[in-house]
Order: structure tokens, then C-alpha cells, then sequence
């Protein structure tokens, strides 16, 4: 990875990441995060949502999107959509929606894949990778560092969008929020994501796009990297980031890491 100039960088923005040196491991959120898959979630909300007639049948906007849904676990999501609706119907919803994400989601690969361009541009987004996020996996494998995917979306959905990036064998583990005791933005998923790969905290980080993932990182003791791709920065910040990109390629992480192999020489000489 190339550094960028100090000019750069916010003062102070990634030089408190360094004590990390030297870097064991870095867990990922999913969503949002190895991808843009916003869009895809958002066209599926608005479409079942409009057909249970949530909001008297107008179309949520992306506003309330990103501040009342992304990055909520959809057991709380249920309630906090439809607090009159029986439990069992209400997770039926959201059961409905993963489903149609995944539909979405395939048909939308499928389309960057294949399809003319004017049939690309009425997907709903494409799913593919954020920029420089097969550069950063090169990097990762190529200095043997312990990695997890974290995420609390369904194990179908994670699984797919892994598949459709090419990274499931990239990550040697994938946890799930709904399977551990408690989902984002309690620490659990991210806890159980350092057992599993045997990393500590004091020399991991994680990237997140999420107020929820971030939430749940910073309680599991790690700094997290917050990504720009669906929620202003305040909020990011606000949830605790130490650092915001806007993806893989941002002069701010190539830097950061950068100076993570310095400190890491400086700590073994």
C-alpha cells in the first residue's frame, strides 16, 4: 500500500492507531462496508414496507433509512417498526426482506456482470466490492494477518455477499450477531470473533460503516475505522470512530497503515 503525505491527514486521525503495533489482526464489518450494499437493503425496505402500508404507504426516505434501520439487528428493528405488530408477524417481515436483499443482491451482480450498461443503471445498485478492498486483502494475506468477517446480518445474506466478492476463503471465520448472546451494538459479536482467531485487542482494529458496529467494536476494547458509505460522519464519530475513510483506497488508511509497519519496526529493533 502506497502512503499518502502528512499533509493529508487530520492531525491526530491515524497516529492513535500506531499503538496497535504490531498489528495481529483486523475484523470486518459486512454491509456497507466490504461493499455498498445499502441501495439493495433500502429498495427492499422501501418496496415491502409500502406493501404493509408502514407510513400510510409513503415510500420511506433514505434519511430514515440510515437513522432508524442501517446496522440495526433485525430482532430490534421488528419491534422498533412495527411496536403494535405480533412478534411472529413482524419477523416474518423482516424474514421476507432478507430474502428479497438476496434476490437484489444476485440479480444486481449478475447485471454488472452481463447486462448492457442502460440495464445496469435501472439495478438497484451494483454489488461489487469498495474500491481498493481486494488491494487491502493482498496486503492483509501477504503479511499473514489473522482476519474474522462480524456482521449482523443473516447468515444467508453474509454467506452470499461473501461469495458474490470472492472472499469467503479470504475469511477463515464469519460470525454472526444473532448467534451469539447479544447482537451489535453489544461487544459479543466482536469478543467472539478475537476467540475464534485467537487475536488480542491491544493489536487489532475494525472496520465498520455502521453508529451500531462501531458501538459494538469500541466496547470489545478495539479502535475502529469508521466508513463513510451510508452515515455522516458526526454519527460515526459520535459512535466512538477513530478514523473515517470513504473507502479502501483513502489516503488516510494508506497512511495509517503505513505508519502501523513503522511503529512495528521500530518495536522489534
Amino acid at each position: 500500500m502506497s502512503a499518502a503525505t502528512p499533509a493529508d491527514m487530520p492531525a491526530g486521525s491515524s497516529s492513535s492507531l500506531t499503538k496497535l503495533a504490531p498489528l495481529e489482526a483486523i475484523l470486518f464489518d459486512i454491509d456497507g462496508t466490504l461493499c455498498d450494499s445499502d441501495p439493495i437493503h433500502f429498495r427492499a425496505f422501501v418496496e415491502l414496507l409500502q406493501q404493509v402500508g408502514f407510513n400510510d404507504g409513503v415510500p420511506i426516505t433514505e434519511e430514515f433509512y440510515s437513522s432508524t434501520i442501517s446496522g440495526v439487528h433485525n430482532e430490534n428493528l421488528a419491534g422498533r417498526l412495527f411496536p403494535d405488530m405480533d412478534h411472529g408477524e413482524a419477523m416474518k417481515f423482516m424474514d421476507d426482506k432478507e430474502a428479497l436483499f438476496r434476490k437484489y443482491a444476485h440479480s444486481s451482480y449478475l447485471s454488472s456482470q452481463y447486462l448492457s450498461f442502460h440495464s445496469i443503471m435501472l439495478a438497484a445498485g451494483q454489488l461489487k466490492a469498495l474500491d481498493g478492498l481486494h488491494e487491502l486483502c493482498r496486503w492483509i494475506e501477504g503479511r499473514d494477518l489473522k482476519r474474522a468477517a462480524v456482521t449482523n446480518a443473516p447468515r444467508a445474506n453474509a454467506e452470499l455477499v461473501l461469495s458474490l466478492l470472492g472472499l469467503t476463503e479470504f475469511f477463515p471465520v464469519l460470525v454472526i450477531g444473532s448467534e451469539c448472546d447479544r447482537a451489535k451494538p453489544f461487544p459479543d459479536p466482536y469478543l467472539k470473533a478475537l476467540q475464534l482467531i485467537d487475536a488480542s485487542p491491544e493489536h487489532t482494529f475494525v472496520f465498520e460503516d455502521s453508529a451500531s458496529g462501531i458501538r459494538a467494536g469500541v466496547a470489545a476494547g478495539m479502535p475502529v475505522v469508521g466508513l463513510t458509505t451510508g452515515n455522516p460522519e458526526k454519527v460515526l464519530y459520535d459512535a466512538g470512530a477513530s478514523l473515517l475513510i470513504k473507502d479502501f483506497q483513502d489516503p488516510k488508511l494508506l497512511s495509517m497503515l503505513d505508519e502501523l509497519e513503522a511503529a512495528a519496526a521500530r518495536v522489534q529493533y
